[in-house]
């Protein structure tokens, strides 16, 4: 924004709360939840859910755990009251859940709205009129203040004198004060205690006042003095359920909802991954699985998120973000080098430690939660591009391919696979790495190559093994053969024979491929260089001792110019 443009804007007024409670509490119990994707999330759709679609969005919901579903606005369009009338007329409503649908305070919207939930078993009739100064002037065309308040208490009114009308369906009465986020406090609650003196709710008979953060103004604190401050003040505090609708105008959704729970709201609205007008409504799923994350039980069920995010996108055709919280593409991927090296590190200490401790706490860097809690997998956590460190390759290499690399081998294998991706100017696949590992790393033959070799165990009396194999050097083939403790040592030792005495073995690993062959066997030789140089080698082959003879030519070739 250009320095000119500031004058047009004016700081958002706080509210005077200096005893203000709510930053010392802590959420330590689920608020209700009310998805609101059927109505505020379908209306802001480029194009709007068929019929067929919003039923099956509707059971996608229920199996979540919703038990406040808002299904649209059937005084607006017959489409929605005909989806609304199949819900009931099909049976398809589970008793535990209650169905919310929203009307204006005008009286035949809110006469055709009873019509449409007629036979439900439970339902709530959400009834809202606009009451901040912009909408009073603009909107109202300079209402006054008591004609706003008076729209308000004539549809409570109204809702109440037609519940007799609908002996079958108990009605609950829900009531907002639009765009509260920008209404003075003591306007708001006017109208608020209004409707609740005509409701006349009780403890064993409560009615929901919501509080719709419209258009987020301010800041997520000053929202939480705004909820702590109604809470305070409203009448029959006991029989009313405080309610949050919250926007995310200023990218603050998530925090303003939080902190309005600390405030006292005992309810939430939202949508599945913060669909909506503008930038959005709240998510619901990050709301919930940060108290998750937290130990706290929310009675809604994302242990399979990629599954509901898969029908979200296509009943919705819109697309979750790659860095949305929990759902994204991304969000459980590292790029970083260090930052791989440390969830690596986590993730294997984090499965030793629970052979001892089955009841262990999650920790692993940089991971908030156990992907798998919510279907996610492990196989995308790392991937690796220019950026990345030693420790994401080694990761990918073993819990893909099964290869367990020796630590002091990853900085070696690790910098040719970031030179690859970084001369590919992308990120490489999981079967990238392997197959540049095995192209640069693994049973190299050039220019030396063992072609075969034969093992004549307890030679003499000091346990030793004779060696006699087959080489092919610089295309030349030789016969060499050697005696040691053991077939690397034996090779070794044949391989003077040939002229090459220049180096030593100075470290040798070797394991079972794990989710390979049960005959292939990989090998790890490291070898030092007369001049100092050190390098690593692999081999793989199904007999363990030919693996381990690859890998150390393998080395030995890594060390030519």
């Amino acid at each position: 924004m250009h320095p000119s443009s500031l004058s047009k804007y004016r700081p958002f007024p706080p509210v005077h709360l200096p005893d203000r409670t709510w930053p010392d509490q802590v959420l330590d119990h689920a608020p209700e939840w009310c998805s609101v994707d059927l109505r505020d999330g379908n209306q802001a759709l480029p194009q709007p859910m068929s019929v067929e679609e919003k039923l099956e969005f509707f059971d996608l919901l229920v199996r979540v755990g919703f038990k406040q579903i808002e299904v649209g606005f059937p005084s607006a369009a017959d489409t929605e009251f005909n989806f609304l009338r199949r819900l009931i007329d099909e049976n398809r409503i589970p008793d535990d859940v209650t169905i919310q649908v929203l009307v204006q305070t005008r009286e035949h919207l809110i006469r055709r709205t009873f019509e449409a939930i007629d036979g439900a078993r439970r339902a709530i009739v959400h009834i809202y009129n606009s009451t901040s100064p912009l909408q009073r002037r603009v909107t109202f065309s300079d209402a006054s203040r008591e004609s706003i308040r008076d729209i308000a208490i004539e549809g409570a009114k109204l809702v109440k004198q037609l519940v007799p009308t609908l002996p079958r369906t108990e009605v609950v009465l829900q009531y907002s004060p639009e765009s509260f986020s920008d209404t003075e406090l003591d306007f708001a609650l006017e109208c608020c205690n209004g409707v609740i003196g005509v409701w006349e709710p009780t403890p064993e008979r409560k009615m929901i006042i919501n509080l719709p953060d419209t258009v987020q103004w301010t800041t997520p604190n000053v929202h939480a003095d705004m909820i702590e401050w109604m809470c305070r003040h409203l009448d029959r505090r006991d029989s009313v359920i405080v309610s949050l609708h919250t926007h995310n105008d200023r990218g603050t959704g998530v925090a303003a909802t939080e902190l309005g729970l600390m405030a006292g709201a005992d309810r939430v609205e939202g949508t599945l991954f913060g669909n909506g007008e503008r930038t959005g409504n709240l998510d619901i799923v990050t709301v919930a699985l940060n108290m998750n994350s937290h130990g706290v039980a929310t009675g809604l069920d994302f242990s399979d998120l990629p599954a509901i995010r898969a029908v979200y996108e296509r009943v919705t055709r819109l697309t979750v973000p790659e860095r949305q919280a929990y759902a994204g593409e991304l969000v459980f991927t590292a790029f970083s080098g260090s930052h791989q090296d440390a969830i690596k590190k986590g993730l294997d200490r984090r499965e030793k430690e629970l052979k001892e401790q089955t009841d262990l706490p999650w920790g692993v860097p940089y991971l908030t939660i156990d992907p798998q809690d919510i279907g996610r997998s492990y196989e995308a956590i790392i991937r690796i591009n220019s950026q990345s460190g030693k420790g994401g390759v080694a990761y990918i290499l073993d819990r893909e391919h099964g290869f367990d690399l020796p630590k002091t081998m990853h900085p070696q294998v690790g910098k040719r696979i970031y030179d690859l991706a970084d001369e590919l100017g992308r990120e490489l696949t999981t079967d990238e790495i392997r197959d540049a590992f095995f192209r640069e790393f693994v049973n190299l033959a050039s220019p030396l190559d063992v072609v075969d070799y034969e093992l004549i165990h307890q030679v003499g009396d000091r346990g030793q093994v004779k060696c006699e194999a087959s080489v092919l050097h610089h295309g030349e083939m030789k016969r060499i053969e050697g005696l040691g403790n053991g077939p690397i040592n034996a090779f070794v030792q044949a391989l003077p024979g040939i002229g090459l005495k220049d180096f030593k073995v100075t470290d040798y690993r070797s394991h079972a491929v794990r989710g390979g062959s049960d005959a292939s066997a990989a090998a790890y030789v490291q070898i030092q260089h007369d001049d100092g140089r050190i390098l690593w080698g692999a081999g793989v082959d199904p007999s363990i001792e030919m693996a381990g003879l690859k890998a150390l030519v393998t080395a030995w070739n890594l060390l030519r110019p």
